[in-house]
Parts: C-alpha cells; sequence; structure tokens
C-alpha cells in the first residue's frame, strides 16, 4: 500500500476539520463586525452550527479525492479482514473435518 494511501483517513479528516475551522473563523468575524448578529453563549452555539452547515457541502464538493480514497483505504482493509476471517474459518473446518474422520475411522476399527 502506497504512503498516500496509507493515510487516506487522516487526510480526509485532517482537512474537513480545516475546512470546519475556516468556514468558524469567517463566520466568527462576521458576527464580530456585526454582519451576523451574535448575542450570548447561544449566539456562540448558532456559530458553530452555521459553520457545520456550511462547512459540509463545501467539503462534499472540495474533499471528493480525498473521500474516494478514504473509502478505498477502508474497502481494502475490510477486505482483508474478511479473507482472513474465511481462511480461518476454512482452517477450522478441515481441522474438524480430519478429527471427525479419525474418529469414525477408529470406531471402525
Amino acid at each position: 500500500m502506497s504512503s498516500r494511501k496509507s493515510h487516506a483517513t487522516l487526510r480526509y479528516t485532517s482537512l474537513r476539520a480545516s475546512i470546519f475551522l475556516g468556514c468558524l473563523l469567517v463566520a466568527v468575524l462576521l458576527g464580530r463586525f456585526g454582519v451576523i448578529p451574535v448575542a450570548g453563549s447561544s449566539g456562540v452555539v448558532f456559530l458553530i452550527l452555521l459553520a457545520l452547515l456550511v462547512s459540509a457541502p463545501i467539503s462534499y464538493v472540495v474533499l471528493s479525492k480525498q473521500r474516494d480514497a478514504m473509502s478505498e483505504q477502508i474497502v481494502d482493509k475490510v477486505g482483508g479482514v474478511r479473507t482472513r476471517t474465511a481462511q480461518r474459518i476454512a482452517d477450522q473446518n478441515a481441522e474438524e473435518d480430519a478429527a471427525d474422520d479419525a474418529a469414525r475411522a477408529a470406531v471402525r476399527d
């Protein structure tokens, strides 16, 4: 796995957080200069929610390549786990079948 793919989740998450923080900074500045009316602690919550609401579609559009790389990384990891699990189950079944065959052979003798 390439270094670029191995950090896809970290890259996407950090970029997503950066976009949110940028939107939050803009919202706070707009609130500070009176463009957006802000009053008290409910105003701070409003600014955070506004930043979340604005950053979501921006991230969806801007980070599509990073999201695809992250999803590919997750699918690869899950596929590897499934393959190893299936192989382990097949090995266990083979051992059980061999034990059953040996027990049947011992009973016949």
